[in-house]
């Protein structure tokens, strides 16, 4: 009687882990509460049934208690994530990457699909050779570079690059750490040990048909993200008109006209040079800059902040600003912390009719007005006689506490959601010696790459590529909770016996047709797993059986274990699959569902193309 209860109790167990599973999957799918809520009572759930029904171990523990359970919390895996977000971020708010993303966005005037092509497969090559992770971290600026200059919005180009990663990480035995857990797992197994290059050649097979569904067709079937979640970074091409005057040595002093344009200047328009108080208009008949001309410029806002970022543009915003008392305390862009925001003139202002310098000196010693934007028509004054107007959107540059006076301010409504900082770019040696470093430390194994990832986030904090506050906002709620529950979901499916049943039934199932359709069975099973537990956790799981069900058949077990990694790699239907899907998940702004509609079709491209070739590569 009792071991009939003690069954029972087993089975309600394992029943029970699948339907928190399944319930989980459809709560990320739908999104109708909040990813992270429903990750939170994910855990929840499992820790309050798993305490009133123990499953007690050979040792009388509870085997998957509250600590157990809550363990991915305090993951390595986890703060490895959370450390090199913070580094990308560093990278990012110093700058350190514009001159290689400048070097891949050139490619951009070959073809937008040449470009874009061109960066994945650069940093899906890399990924071959070291640990996707920091790769992903290193591209995505770049990425948003490329897709700046080629037009694409960030979210045709983050989740692509997540997924040529993970394919890169087929090609070589330390592309993914699950390949080497696999290889020593199988070698113990009684396996020839696997070498560096042993599954390239078919590896790298399957790579490029990924590649191809990734490059070619993923950008385009991808759903939009929520408008409502759009930032400045990511929306339009709205033009400000900003005025620099050129200072002694500038850089675009000797500049000449071109078909009555100044086409040196990439990415603005000169809409006015104004020379001796006078103002000439395009097109610009043989006209070469000087020294002491003010330019008037129209670009967008995020060419106005690389501009900011250059030691000209800071000269020749200390010679208009830093004479004045009134903003002695203004920080100087790449110098000091600084943020850059929007804020629209309200109806019924007290600024309406004012100059941009008559309403500095209205509202007092607040951010400086750099730029200003009129929806209903382009300005083609200079910007000293322009009266505001209800609606121009004025562009404040300045210190974040002067940026947070105007959240009370009836006269400028200061857009919270603008507001983001001035790179650094005097800290950018630095930045790139702590990512190098950081990258060195652990792909030799001198360092774990969790410690070598935080030594090297506080490294970023301590040097002031960031502050404390940017470092703060690189972290993403979303992923600590997210892992935190996938860990939890692993341990539940592991201990309550519900991985083991599904690996032995398709054991037991298709063993009887062949070694093909048993290989295609357990590939398809193997990536099924591997999108919902850890990929170390499934290649633990899924080696010993995959061996054993090859050698009980009677099989080479060659083509199943090459099989199993490739599989391990199909980590793209869940954003919980792979760290780098967790990572693009914000730049993106994805949804659990998106990684279901453009990692389903490539998981089935490359199971269908395994199965298809791996029969005649190993001659089965």
């Amino acid at each position: 009687m009792t071991a009939v209860a003690s069954l029972d109790l087993a089975t309600v167990q394992m029943w029970f882990t699948f339907a928190v599973i399944s319930a989980a999957i459809v709560f990320f799918a739908i999104e109708h509460i909040p990813l992270e809520i429903s990750a939170f009572g994910t855990v929840a759930v499992l820790i309050l049934f798993f305490h009133l029904f123990p499953i007690i171990g050979p040792d009388g523990e509870n085997l998957l208690a509250m600590t157990t359970l809550l363990a991915g919390f305090s993951s390595p895996v986890l703060f490895a994530i959370l450390a090199l977000l913070i580094i990308g971020d560093g990278l990012y708010q110093t700058g350190a990457i514009e001159q290689p993303a400048r070097i891949i966005a050139r490619l951009g005037r070959r073809g937008r699909t040449f470009a874009f092509a061109s960066a994945l497969i650069v940093a899906g090559l890399v990924s071959g050779f070291l640990n996707n992770t920091p790769v992903v971290v290193i591209f995505i600026p770049i990425m948003t570079a490329v897709a700046s200059s080629i037009g694409y919005s960030l979210d045709r180009v983050m989740m692509p690059l997540s997924f040529i990663c993970i394919l890169g990480g087929m090609m070589t035995l330390i592309g993914s750490s699950s390949n080497l857990i696999v290889a020593a797992l199988a070698h113990n197994a009684g396996m020839e040990r696997i070498g560096f290059f042993d599954f390239t050649p078919l590896g790298t097979m399957l790579a490029a048909i990924g590649a191809l569904y990734v490059i070619f067709v993923l950008p385009r079937i991808l759903p939009k993200p929520d408008p409502r979640l759009e930032t400045p970074e990511t929306s339009g091409g709205r033009l400000f008109i900003m005025e620099i005057q050129l200072t002694p040595n500038h850089p675009w002093i000797g500049a000449r006209a071109e078909a009555g344009m100044f086409v040196a200047l990439t990415g603005m328009t000169v809409r006015m040079v104004i020379r001796d108080g006078k103002a000439m208009l395009r097109p610009f008949h043989d006209v070469a800059l000087i020294e002491g001309d003010i330019l008037s410029i129209a670009a967008t806002r995020r060419v106005l902040t690389n501009l900011l970022t250059s030691r000209d543009t800071i000269i020749a915003f200390e010679a208009a600003h830093g004479t004045d008392e009134r903003r002695s305390t203004l920080p100087v862009p790449g110098r000091a912390s600084a943020e850059i925001a929007e804020a629209i003139v309200a109806p019924g202002s007290q600024l309406l009719g004012l100059t941009l310098d008559q309403a500095q000196r209205r509202i007092g010693p607040l951010p400086a007005a750099i730029a200003v934007q009129r929806r209903s028509r382009m300005l083609r004054r200079p910007l000293d006689t322009v009266h505001l107007e209800a609606g121009d959107v004025v562009l404040l540059l300045g210190a974040p506490r002067d940026l947070r006076v105007l959240r009370g301010s009836n006269d400028l409504v200061l857009l919270e959601w603008s507001a983001s900082a001035v790179p650094t770019t005097h800290h950018s040696g630095r930045a790139m010696i702590i990512f190098a470093a950081t990258i060195i430390l652990a792909s030799t194994g001198l360092l774990p790459i969790a410690a070598a990832a935080m030594a090297g986030a506080l490294a970023m904090l301590m040097c002031g590529c960031l502050s404390p506050t940017q470092a703060a906002l690189a972290i993403d709620r979303r992923i600590f909770l997210l892992l935190g529950a996938a860990f939890a979901l692993a341990q539940s499916l592991q201990v309550s016996g519900g991985a083991q049943l599904l690996a032995h039934s398709v054991v037991e199932t298709f063993a009887g047709y062949g070694p093909a359709v048993l290989l295609s069975a357990l590939f398809l099973l193997t990536a099924v797993l591997t999108n919902f537990l850890s990929n170390q956790a499934t290649a633990a799981l899924m080696t010993p059986v995959t061996v054993a069900a090859a050698q009980e058949a009677g099989f080479a077990a060659e083509p199943f274990v090459y099989g199993l990694i490739f599989a391990l790699n199909c980590s793209f239907a869940t954003p919980i699959a792979y760290q780098t899907n967790l990572i693009v998940m914000g730049p993106g702004q994805y949804r659990f569902r998106d990684f279901v509609v453009g990692g389903v079709p490539l998981i089935l491209l490359i199971w269908l193309a395994y199965t298809l070739i791996a029969p005649i590569y190993f001659g089965l």
